[in-house]
């Protein structure tokens, strides 16, 4: 039998929106094959909002403005149905989510948005560090991993601590609003502005 670990049900999670019992269920009954636990939960009459490519043209564009008048933020949130968009719990978090753009200033939506000419600028600046310490060719590719996991949990909105609570990550937050509302929510894009940047 397979042991199935955290990540995995939060990637699954990640994924469909479903909640973390039913996808550690799923994955377990799967034997950890993901196309599998998907099956199983879709089965359950499960909705893999996710997954199913529902067209998510409802939402709402939320501003931030700092009170200094020197930094400004703007969020476009898109989801299903205007209801949800419409409802309490989608406006405070695309609130919440212009002041976190704000705060904590990230360069990309998600790692599937960092262009490829990015990713691999970054992995040539930490290979060249880590020839520099003598490091052996098989750990530096494990270490530029990890740093560029790290890359993401910095530049990306979605992998980044939430500004408000350190302990979540934002894509928690919207995992959670995607099991709120049954629907296929979004951040689609944001743009941050800074007198003087």
């Amino acid at each position: 039998m397979a042991t199935i670990q955290a990540q995995d049900v939060q990637k699954l999670r990640a994924e469909t929106g479903i909640g973390m019992m039913d996808c550690k269920k799923a994955l377990t009954e799967a034997g950890g094959d993901f196309a599998r636990a998907k099956q199983i939960l879709r089965e359950l009459g499960l909705d893999l909002m996710a997954q199913q490519g529902r067209e998510a043209n409802e939402g709402r564009i939320e501003c931030y403005l700092h009170h200094s008048g020197k930094i400004a933020a703007m969020v476009e949130i898109t989801a299903n149905t205007d209801f949800a968009a419409k409802s309490e719990e989608f406006i405070r978090f695309a609130k919440d989510l212009a002041l976190h753009v704000a705060a904590s200033n990230p360069r990309y939506v998600a790692p599937e948005d960092v262009p490829a000419q990015d990713l691999e600028d970054e992995r040539q600046v930490y290979r060249k560090q880590f020839e520099q310490d003598g490091k052996p060719a098989n750990i530096i590719e494990k270490a530029i991993e990890g740093r560029i996991n790290r890359f993401y949990e910095e530049q990306c909105l979605v992998k980044q601590p939430f500004a408000q609570d350190l302990t979540v990550k934002v894509e928690a937050l919207l995992v959670d609003l995607r099991t709120k509302t049954g629907e296929n929510i979004r951040v689609k894009r944001f743009a941050r502005f800074e007198v003087g940047k």
